[in-house]
């Protein structure tokens, strides 16, 4: 079976290798370079903290088991970061959600705890536990980060070592249809790629792989920032995520920092500069955490798009009207991509569908099929 998968970030390098060791002739079409995309500017915090509905945290679930699969059939993954994430609220509503949210977890078998300050203090001694105030601590032992640029590279060797083919720079314009079959597709250069089946795995671009509005989905893209610290006396060991800042560590002892807030605020298509002042405000919140930031400036910014389905859950499957051409798009691709790998190869390779996916089909948004999933709870946390 030949086979193009669009794009090259986690979802589409982590697709491209199992679809090559299962034998299909793979051939990858990135518009930049592995990882150049969201893949390249995202958090890239591994969990299923806060994601509902039960199926939803169950696919995610899987894929954090199949990051460490993936450590162990290639004999080690630097990439990965283990330890745990922890969330610190203050205010009495944060409170009460965040107890609420730590009994669901565990109700679901997902490792979850309260700590004391004191046993925070063990973990991340760094930490100003002060500037929290009266705080409640959550600890998920189970969380980790990943660096996505090396693990996507990674996938995309595993899949060329088993006979794919990567082009760079080719970035596809349409999808090519026949009797209602997909054909190939045509690079915006003209060049022509034929193929029995196409995975579009473009992510936030996914709708630009074709001209068509037959074979769109409507998108509801999230601008997501970050912004990073130089290397740091700080020796945070894990994602900590707080009102007034999230932090995780970024290698070579830089911190990345994240505010949902802040990401309102920065405009789709804003060129990033560590001299934004936004970039500044989100150190300085760092600086309340740890103080050895106080005297710190930025040292890069990044802005991105999250490629985010209008109901705010996976699209993951067949497009209706076009035999042959499979859609993947979610805006947790990092967490999701080495379950993805697998059930998408399993059910183009292997004819066989995964029922994990059944509620997350592309054929919601067509027709009068299923409909969208759920509500606001996937929008608003789209990280």
């Amino acid at each position: 079976m030949d086979v193009i998968v669009i794009g090259a970030g986690v979802v589409g390098a982590s697709v491209a290798f199992r679809l090559a060791q299962a034998g299909c002739a793979v051939t990858v079409l990135e518009a930049s370079r592995t990882g150049a995309g969201t893949s390249g500017a995202s958090f890239a915090w591994l969990n299923s903290n806060k994601k509902t509905p039960r199926g939803y945290h169950d696919i995610n679930v899987a894929g954090m088991l199949g990051h460490r699969a993936v450590r162990d059939e290639l004999g080690g993954a630097p990439w990965l970061h283990e330890g745990g994430s922890l969330e610190v609220v203050s205010t009495d509503a944060e409170r009460e959600v965040l107890i609420a949210k730590v009994r669901r977890l565990q109700e679901w078998d997902y490792k979850s705890e309260i700590l004391t300050p004191a046993q925070l203090r063990e973990l991340e001694p760094d930490l100003d536990i002060g500037a929290l105030g009266d705080c409640t601590i959550a600890y998920w032992p189970g969380d980790a980060w990943l660096d996505p640029i090396p693990y996507a590279h990674a996938m995309m060797q595993a899949a060329i070592r088993h006979g794919a083919t990567l082009h760079r720079g080719a970035r596809v314009s349409e999808i090519g249809l026949q009797g209602g079959r997909t054909t190939g597709v045509t690079t915006v250069d003209g060049r022509q790629f034929h193929a029995d089946r196409v995975v579009n795995c473009a992510g936030r671009w996914g709708n630009e792989a074709s001209r068509n509005p037959e074979l769109h989905i409507p998108l509801a893209p999230r601008v997501g920032f970050l912004v990073f610290t130089p290397p740091a006396p700080v020796s945070l060991q894990r994602v900590l995520r707080t009102s007034i800042v999230d932090v995780r560590p970024d290698g070579a002892g830089r911190l990345m920092l994240h505010d949902n807030d802040m990401d309102t605020r920065i405009a789709e298509g804003a060129t990033p500069s560590a001299d934004m002042e936004e970039a500044h405000t989100l150190v300085r919140q760092a600086a309340r955490l740890y103080p050895a930031l106080e005297t710190m400036r930025p040292e890069a910014a990044r802005i991105t798009v999250r490629p985010v389905p209008a109901d705010g859950y996976s699209a993951i499957g067949p497009v209706p009207g076009a035999d042959g051409y499979y859609l993947v798009i979610t805006h947790s691709g990092v967490t999701l991509s080495p379950f993805l790998g697998k059930a998408v190869t399993q059910e183009i390779a292997g004819g066989t569908p995964e029922p994990a996916l059944d509620r997350f089909r592309p054929k919601r948004f067509f027709n009068d099929n299923l409909g969208p999933i759920g509500g606001a709870e996937a929008l608003t946390f789209a990280g």
